[in-house]
C-alpha cells in the first residue's frame, strides 16, 4: 500500500499540498486490513473480522478480510470507489502514518512520499509560509494520535485472548466454481474454549468490556458469505464483458 514512507519534514515537504482525493485505488491490491478493537462493532456488519499472527510481536493482530485471495480487494471498484458504508480506519489515514522515534514513547508523522494524494500545485497546504502546520495537518495529527490510543486497547485485547488460549486456527472453505477453496492463516475465538472459561476469567473479560468485542468477531465470520457473493458477481460481470 505504501510505496515510500518518510518522516514529514518542513525542509523537504514545505510546499506539499494534500489533494481532495477520494480514490481507494491504492488499496485495490490488499486482501486484509488491520483494524482496531474500537472498530469491531461497525466493521462486523460488513467484513469478516479475524485474527492473524503478528510475528514481529509474538502475538495476534485483528484484521478484516477484503478478499478471498491475495492481491484481491472486492470493495474497491473500477473507479477506485469503496463499495461499503464503513472504511477501516487504517485505510482512512493514508497517505499518512506514525512511526516511533528513538525517544521512548515519541512518534513522528510520516507520509507516503510517492502517493498521488500529494501535489505542489493543487490541494490544501500542509504548512504555511512560515513552515508551521496548517489546519489540515493538525487534523491529521489528531487522527493519528487517536488511532495510536486505539492501538493500545487493541493490543491489550489480543494479549488477553492469547493469555487465555482462546484463539484457534480458522480453516474456512468456500465454493469457487467447481472446486473448493481453502482460506487458511486466520484465527478465531474458539467457542468451546470460551464456554469453558472459569467464572473468574469470564468476569475479567466482562469487566474489561472484551465480551462484546468477542461476540462481534464471532458473528462477523458469517460475512465470508458476502465476500463469496461479491466475488461471484464480479466473475459473472467479467465473463459477460468478454463475450
Amino acid at each position: 500500500m505504501y510505496k515510500k514512507i518518510v518522516p514529514l519534514q518542513t525542509e523537504l515537504h514545505g510546499k506539499l499540498k494534500l489533494k481532495t482525493n477520494n480514490s481507494f485505488e491504492f488499496a485495490s491490491g490488499i486482501h486484509v486490513a488491520a483494524i482496531m478493537a474500537n472498530e469491531f462493532y461497525r466493521a462486523a456488519a460488513t467484513y469478516p473480522v479475524v485474527f492473524i499472527e503478528d510475528a514481529g510481536k509474538d502475538g495476534f493482530l485483528p484484521v478484516v478480510l477484503l478478499g478471498l485471495t491475495e492481491n484481491e480487494n472486492l470493495f474497491v471498484n473500477a473507479a477506485g470507489l469503496w463499495e461499503a458504508a464503513y472504511v477501516p480506519a487504517i485505510l482512512r489515514r493514508y497517505p499518512f502514518a506514525l512511526a516511533r522515534t528513538p525517544e521512548e514513547g515519541q512518534y513522528t508523522v510520516c507520509i507516503d512520499e510517492e502517493s498521488d494524494f500529494f501535489s505542489e500545485e493543487e490541494g490544501q497546504s500542509l504548512f504555511d509560509k512560515d513552515g508551521k502546520p496548517e489546519e489540515v495537518l493538525e487534523n491529521v495529527k489528531t487522527y493519528l494520535s487517536q488511532l495510536q490510543q486505539m492501538e493500545v486497547l487493541t493490543r491489550q485485547f489480543c494479549e488477553t485472548l492469547k493469555e487465555h488460549n482462546l484463539l484457534a486456527p480458522l480453516n474456512m472453505r468456500v465454493q469457487k466454481e467447481n472446486a473448493v477453496q481453502n482460506i487458511t492463516g486466520a484465527y478465531a475465538v474458539n467457542d468451546d474454549r470460551l464456554s469453558h472459561l472459569s467464572d473468574e476469567t469470564f468476569l475479567e473479560l466482562r469487566k474489561k468490556n472484551f465480551l462484546p468485542l468477542i461476540y462481534s468477531h464471532l458473528v462477523s465470520i458469517t460475512q465470508i458469505e458476502r465476500l463469496v457473493q461479491m466475488r461471484d458477481k464480479n466473475t459473472t460481470q467479467e465473463k459477460e464483458q468478454q463475450q
